[in-house]
């Protein structure tokens, strides 16, 4: 698990260079700007003109927070992060990877584990319960008082975390204290992969599912269930462990396709689908088009930006 903790591998060789900002959205550039600053002076990006000069920002805090909705990069600026900060011992994870890495080990030997680090970066973060608040509130301060240097990613801004998921007034002062670590850099922007959330992933019929999977299982490895063997699977292993399901795999091919009306059920297929998504994999399906897996009513509620970010890759992957 703990080696598992760097950038996903389409983002191995990311860097500020290759962030291409949309000039339509002027925080993209500032953001890019700020993030290679507290990267540190040799992540500063090319000037771009023999006269031209980036602004020098140093964020006074520990750590740097990208709020932004999906699709707009932020990924990309963390991976750059990680891979232009100097430092010896850094750890790159989901905050899904991270919370599951102090249910394995413990809350001390994570601790013991980071201790000492230079660089955290934590992507899509988000607080989905009090146990996870308090936990994570915890490690970040003692890392913090340590030395460590944060660097996060999320739809939601740090002191609006867990808002209408659970009763986040209770823990306002644990919230707080973790915004207090970060300074916040607003991203604005459309989905990279310009594809409207309204979209539709295609769904196939049964003869052009079995073309498909037979074709990707020519080249490598396809895998071939039914949604609802999945969706059942999923309940019998640790987040933590998903990626390991699709170690190997090619192409997921799923039949059948339903949608949840089990919010749980739906929360372990938006990690499913990270993981797939991070590993660049592409899915095949027959039934109700995956775009659609998602009720009205769950998109809606509290977990609606974490929905459309999985509804925006899935469109990606089953087009892909």
């Amino acid at each position: 698990m703990v080696a598992s903790l760097v950038p996903p591998r389409q983002f191995r060789d990311a860097t500020f260079d290759s962030y291409r900002p949309d000039p339509a959205y002027p925080s993209q550039q500032e953001a890019k700007l700020k993030l290679a600053a507290f990267a540190g002076p040799a992540a500063a990006p090319a000037k771009g003109g023999l006269f031209r000069k980036a602004k020098k920002v140093a964020p006074a805090k520990p750590g740097v927070y990208l709020d932004g909705g999906f699709g707009v990069g932020k990924t990309h600026l963390l991976a750059a992060v990680y891979h232009a900060m100097p430092a010896r011992q850094k750890y790159f994870g989901s905050f899904i990877e991270y919370t599951a890495l102090v249910g394995a080990l413990g809350y001390q030997k994570t601790v013991d584990l980071f201790r000492g680090s230079q660089l955290l970066c934590i992507d899509e973060f988000e607080l989905d319960d009090p146990g996870d608040t308090m936990v994570m509130t915890r490690l970040l301060g003692e890392l913090v008082a340590g030395g460590t240097r944060l660097a996060a990613t999320s739809n939601t801004p740090p002191n609006a975390l867990g808002e209408g998921r659970f009763a986040a007034q209770d823990f306002l002062r644990e919230i707080q204290a973790m915004a207090d670590a970060f300074h916040t850099i607003r991203i604005d922007g459309t989905d990279y992969r310009q594809r409207a959330v309204d979209g539709e992933a295609p769904a196939l019929d049964a003869a052009g599912y079995e073309r498909a999977i037979a074709e990707a299982a020519i080249s490598g490895v396809a895998s071939d269930d039914p949604f609802g063997g999945l969706v059942a699977h999923l309940a019998k292993v640790h987040p933590s462990r998903y990626i390991r399901l699709i170690e190997g795999v090619d192409a997921i091919g799923l039949r059948d396709v339903e949608q949840l009306d089990d919010q749980s059920a739906a929360l372990r297929l938006v990690a499913f689908i990270d993981r797939a998504y991070d590993a660049q994999i592409p899915i095949r399906a027959t039934g109700r088009a995956l775009s659609d897996v998602f009720g009205q009513e769950m998109l809606g509620g509290g977990y609606r930006k974490k929905y459309l970010r999985a509804v925006s890759r899935l469109i990606a992957l089953t087009t892909s």
